[in-house]
Order: structure tokens, then C-alpha cells, then sequence
């Protein structure tokens, strides 16, 4: 396997997929399916914080003085 994976997800999940007993192939669909989850999950944070970023610039104008 390559340790670029095992170092991305962690030894916990790289060695919870080893212990489960599968075919190389099905072994590495399971790691691509961590792969692809990690990357979904990645893309929801960043859209997240952009849209943080989007209501802080539209509703929090910096020129506004509240009393």
C-alpha cells in the first residue's frame, strides 16, 4: 500500500481496513472509498468557510458604528 495514504488517514483507519479480512481489490476500494470521503468532506468545510466569509462581508459592514 502506499504509505501516503496510511499517513493522510491515519494508521487508526489504514490498520481497522487491514484487520478486516478482503481481497486486495476490495482492500483497495475500500481505501479509495476513504479517499473520496475525505475529499467530500474537505469540499463541504471549504464551502462552509466561504460562505462564513460571505455573510461576515454582507452583514458586518466595517464603516456601520453601532451605539
Amino acid at each position: 500500500m502506499n504509505k501516503n495514504i496510511e499517513i493522510k488517514f491515519g494508521s487508526v483507519i489504514y490498520d481497522k481496513i487491514n484487520a478486516v479480512r478482503m481481497s486486495p481489490s476490495e482492500r483497495l476500494v475500500a481505501i479509495n472509498a476513504m479517499r473520496d470521503a475525505d475529499a467530500i468532506v474537505d469540499a463541504i468545510l471549504w464551502l462552509t468557510h466561504k460562505v462564513e466569509q460571505l455573510g461576515a462581508l454582507l452583514f458586518l459592514k466595517p464603516g456601520i458604528k453601532h451605539n
